[in-house]
């Protein structure tokens, strides 16, 4: 199950955008379905839930809101006793909980939830892990972390005005920090204002002459300030696009009493939201990772949910015997370089039931960037090995060792193969379309130069035979001799013709010759080189015609 964050943002980002089957393409015909390689599907069913109800396609007939964690977890469960009651096939299966950003609040409530429901129904669902990817799960430590990953990335140079500008906002965040409860709180107005002072501090002007920030989720992008990030990433104008349309609203079977169009975020979810009614999520770590085995990744290169954060909170917390990844005393887990692909990825960290996991290279959205590491991780944490059951294993290495056999793509029944297979009958299919046009349009070429061949003969025949013997009557056409009037010879014989005689029937007389000898009239020159007439033309005209329509279009 996918979750995102927000609160109130769809999860059909994470659908479009990171780990589903498909990304969306616009072309000239506008938005469409393109396969995603290193969808997370190909050992898994995927579900991504619109959490908590508002967000995304779900909706409510009144402004009752989602106002607490607890509350927010409990729907949930009772979402899926009503999927299993109507999908019971599934109920059976292990179930994985992901999330990113404000889902790092979500997730842990809702395996706190099941958990707790398994306690108390013979018919349990197997919860077997977490991934959470850059994380709001610890504000004290990811407050803290907004000005560290600023000096340390060169965004802010120490002991400037600006640094100074910023410290002053940071030490009013840590006194409400400090207050009785502060720490209890999953977000504080004073500190959401250091990250605010940052990209306000970090402004430059643009080349249109209007003022752009750093991207929080990507600091080594731009966009125009006051958005800083909210008009990435560049597949959301699509996207949206997308889930608006009719045909895509029908096949998803949304229903019709919601009145508004898909939006990526809802702020009506977001500001119902009492945070004070929850602790953070990080509360609730150390006893869930005794059951349940985490996974926390997080993108180098995000600033709003940035890995110093994420490692510091590592860091002081205290789970299964032992503080941080501190393996005995002085020995900590040590950083594992991760190469996939024949690229630096990044490195793994593991202790005690927690992995954690830094991409290189890497924004907010990780699986946007990195679809096909992303999936390696999730094989490698669900324990996922081809080796038993064929396929290409991906080239994938922790400090140099080859490990579980995982696949990205590689497996013969994987969807990435039956994209590949589709796209190749496809193809097969066109060429074999292709090729039986070609071959019917030699054939209507030969079969039209042949009739047209045998038409231009007879033409020949017919001129020819007019030519010797005159008119065309059935005994011309046959062959038949004429007698050669006097005036046609035009006085160079005046000797009286023999009677006619059949030339097989007797000797060969060359004297006959003298008698084919004559002068031609301009009335038999025309007559010996006429091809047809009119009718020649037209039968042309027809030959033509079908030769054009099969064959090489004239210009």
């Amino acid at each position: 199950f996918k979750l995102n964050g927000g609160p109130g943002c769809s999860s059909e980002d994470g659908a479009l955008m990171e780990i589903g089957p498909y990304r969306v393409r616009n072309d000239q015909n506008g938005p469409r379905l393109e396969y995603n390689d290193g969808s997370w599907d190909e050992f898994s069913n995927l579900m991504f839930v619109d959490n908590p109800y508002g967000t995304g396609y779900s909706y409510i007939d009144s402004d009752s809101f989602v106002h607490s964690l607890s509350e927010m977890a409990d729907q949930f469960v009772m979402f899926l006793e009503k999927w299993f009651k109507i999908f019971p096939q599934f109920e059976l299966d292990d179930i994985y909980l992901a999330g990113e950003s404000y889902a790092g609040q979500h997730v842990p409530y809702i395996a706190r939830a099941i958990l707790d429901r398994n306690k108390k129904n013979a018919q349990k669902w197997g919860l077997k892990g977490m991934l959470i990817g850059n994380g709001w799960i610890a504000p004290e430590e990811q407050y803290k972390a907004y000005l560290s990953f600023a000096y340390e990335r060169g965004l802010v140079q120490r002991d400037s005005d600006v640094a100074k500008r910023i410290e002053s906002q940071q030490a009013i965040c840590m006194k409400e920090l400090n207050q009785a409860g502060g720490k209890d709180r999953v977000s504080i107005k004073q500190c959401e204002d250091v990250l605010q002072e940052i990209l306000r501090e970090t402004q430059t002007p643009g080349t249109d002459g209007n003022q752009q920030c750093m991207n929080m989720y990507d600091v080594r992008l731009k966009d125009s300030y006051p958005s800083c990030g909210m008009n990435w990433p560049p597949d959301l104008a699509d996207v949206t696009t997308y889930l608006r349309r009719k045909d895509v609203v029908d096949a998803l079977h949304i229903d019709s009493q919601k009145q508004t169009g898909w939006k990526e975020c809802n702020g009506a979810v977001g500001t119902a939201f009492r945070s004070s009614e929850s602790k953070p999520s990080l509360s609730l770590l150390p006893d869930l990772i005794a059951e349940v085995p985490i996974v926390l990744f997080s993108g180098a290169e995000d600033l709003i949910c940035n890995h110093i954060g994420t490692e510091e909170l590592i860091s002081n917390m205290q789970w299964n015997g032992g503080k941080g990844f501190e393996l005995s005393q002085g020995t900590w887990a040590p950083r594992r370089d991760w190469e996939f692909e024949g690229q630096p990825a990044g490195f793994w960290q593991e202790a005690r039931n927690l992995t954690y996991v830094l991409f290189y290279n890497s924004s907010h959205m990780v699986p946007f960037d990195y679809a096909r590491r992303t999936r390696d991780m999730l094989d490698r944490f669900m324990g996922v090995d081809i080796s038993s059951i064929g396929g290409t294993p991906t080239n994938s290495r922790i400090d140099g060792e080859k490990g579980l056999e995982t696949s990205v793509g590689g497996h013969p029944n994987s969807t990435a193969a039956q994209e590949a297979e589709y796209t190749r009958l496809e193809a097969a299919k066109w060429s074999a379309y292709y090729k039986s046009g070609e071959t019917v349009l030699v054939i209507v070429i030969i079969a039209a130069g042949a009739w047209g061949y045998c038409i231009w003969r007879d033409r020949r025949k017919r001129a020819g035979y007019k030519g010797i013997f005159g008119d065309d009557t059935p005994m011309a056409l046959g062959g038949a001799r004429r007698s050669i009037q006097p005036e046609e010879i035009g006085g160079v014989s005046k000797r009286v013709r023999r009677p006619r005689r059949d030339v097989e029937a007797v000797e060969f007389d060359e004297s006959e010759l003298d008698e084919l000898h004559f002068e031609p009239t301009e009335s038999t020159i025309r007559d010996r080189y006429s091809i047809g007439g009119d009718s020649d033309d037209e039968d042309e005209k027809i030959y033509d015609g079908l030769v054009n329509a099969k064959g090489k279009q004239r210009i």
